[in-house]
């Protein structure tokens, strides 16, 4: 049996190594989900700083729910093999800041112990916008969020992201140690400023001094990350293996773009994470997730629902439909209709660029894995430009081509009669609207748009739009052949 990675030493001549002495790295950074997006990007952004510009910025991460991925770094002393795919071959890095790994619902004490610690100057997280626990319609906390309402309850023993910011904050307060910089890599717009804002209303309901303190203290700057990053499969160890000569079960693979950009406002010092291709750092970061939210995950969630329900697995394959590639492109252009100018970004030329990474035959990123959460995507990615576009005058074609493709997916059966799970936070709703709903394109859309917080007023009363949406689920519904528009 194939040894496991656990150490730089004998690894196969092919694999990557850190440029740096690991022994001389410290706890300076705790990172809140460890899963493959953060062990594709935040990790290697931070394995490359240290290599070129120095310092010693040790990552500690931590998993709030599952302990599979903490295990296996932790068996591993924290390395893990990052494959990076195109058409030219497959190349293997192995990332090593990573220090040690936690699991909170085995020992929550550790990990308020950690972010207690003055040695931790960040607090990053990816934990998916359904962890925030917000209200989309209010777009403050969510009370009957569980892990909100449990937390409120009980404040210090807290199980949800928002919970254990706050009392690692207010244990610091309590000690006269300086805050940590909550640093947000999640795919939500304004990500540090929504953090922000969760956090300042939980401790205003538990301390109001707290939150004055948090206020005047604590910077939360937002960031935008862009890496095609797929779930890892059993290709995924193979290769890992085969280019390292270990076994590694925390192997992850991603695609070679990559791009980070992050408000420079932090409490205590941070990495050279500029120092590294890929990276800005930046005064403000709202165009370039507009850009991104708009132009790639729109265009992305777009292709997965037409592609899932047409019966293609990978965007890769959705690609490979003339139509639907076509049909890409014109929402990316409508897109970046909505946009102001993206400062030292040419629209045009990042646009034939998504087509091209979307196209890359080695990346299989499934449809199914991008279609997930879509009541919690929908807004950012799609429902704001389309009013936006409403509102300038154009018809928002692509933007109903994708609502209506939402709706056909939120019925969960296929065109075989199969049925999958949403992996939705709302399905139960979903479930609820449609249960005595004639299988229509008008009486699902109506359905649907009644969904309550989702659809801005601005799209459900523009009746040409919704009959425009209504008119293409029908389609969806009815033909089976996937139609192209």
């Amino acid at each position: 049996m194939t040894e496991r990675l656990t150490s730089l030493s004998g690894l196969a001549p092919t694999a990557m190594l850190p440029g740096y002495d690991r022994k001389a790295l410290k706890p300076g950074i705790l990172h809140l989900g460890p899963g493959a997006f953060f062990r594709a990007h935040f990790a290697p952004f931070t394995d490359a700083a240290i290599a070129v510009a120095g310092g010693d910025w040790g990552i500690e991460v931590a998993s709030l729910r599952t302990a599979d991925v903490a295990d296996h770094l932790n068996e591993q002393n924290g390395l893990y093999t990052m494959l990076v795919r195109d058409t030219s071959g497959t190349t293997a890095h192995v990332i090593g800041p990573i220090l040690r790994a936690h699991v909170a619902t085995r020992n929550p004490g550790d990990l308020l112990a950690r972010l207690e610690d003055p040695a931790i100057r960040i607090v990053s997280l990816t934990v998916t916008e359904k962890a925030y626990g917000f209200d989309s319609a209010t777009g403050g906390l969510d009370l009957k969020h569980a892990d909100i309402a449990a937390d409120l309850a009980n404040r210090h023993a807290p199980r949800g992201v928002i919970g254990y910011l706050v009392e690692g904050l207010a244990r610091r307060r309590a000690k006269g140690t300086a805050p940590f910089t909550p640093l947000s890599c999640d795919n939500l717009p304004s990500n540090g400023a929504v953090l922000k804002r969760l956090v300042l209303e939980f401790a205003s309901r538990i301390d109001p001094e707290l939150r004055q303190w948090i206020e005047a203290n604590v910077p939360f700057p937002s960031t935008m990350v862009d890496r095609i990053t797929p779930a890892s499969t059993d290709a995924t160890y193979r290769d890992a293996e085969r280019l390292t000569g270990r076994q590694d079960l925390a192997a992850i693979e991603t695609e070679p773009f990559t791009q980070w950009v992050i408000e420079d406002h932090f409490a205590n010092g941070r990495p050279e994470w500029e120092k590294v291709a890929g990276a800005l750092m930046v005064e403000e970061v709202s165009a370039y997730e507009k850009m991104k939210l708009r132009m790639l995950n729109g265009a992305h969630s777009l292709l997965a629902y037409l592609g899932y329900i047409g019966g293609y697995e990978f965007i890769r394959d959705v690609m490979d439909d003339a139509g639907l590639a076509a049909l890409a492109r014109r929402h990316m252009n409508a897109a970046a209709a909505t946009l102001d100018p993206v400062p030292g970004i040419d629209l045009e030329a990042y646009a034939d660029e998504l087509i091209a990474r979307f196209a890359n035959k080695t990346i299989a990123h499934r449809t199914y894995q991008i279609a997930m959460d879509g009541t919690q995507k929908l807004p950012q990615r799609l429902l704001e430009p389309a009013t936006e576009a409403l509102e300038n005058g154009s018809k928002a074609e692509t933007y109903a081509i994708a609502v209506a493709a939402w709706m056909r997916y939120a019925l969960g059966v296929d065109r075989k009669g199969e049925r999958y799970e949403l992996r939705d936070p709302r399905a139960a709703e979903i479930a609820a609207l449609l249960a005595d709903v004639p299988r229509k394109g008008g009486a699902v859309s109506k359905a649907l748009f009644g969904l309550p917080g989702l659809f801005p007023a601005a799209l459900t009363g523009n009746i040409g739009w919704t009959e425009d949406v209504a008119n293409k689920l029908e389609i969806l519904i009815q033909d089976n052949r996937l139609p192209l528009f």
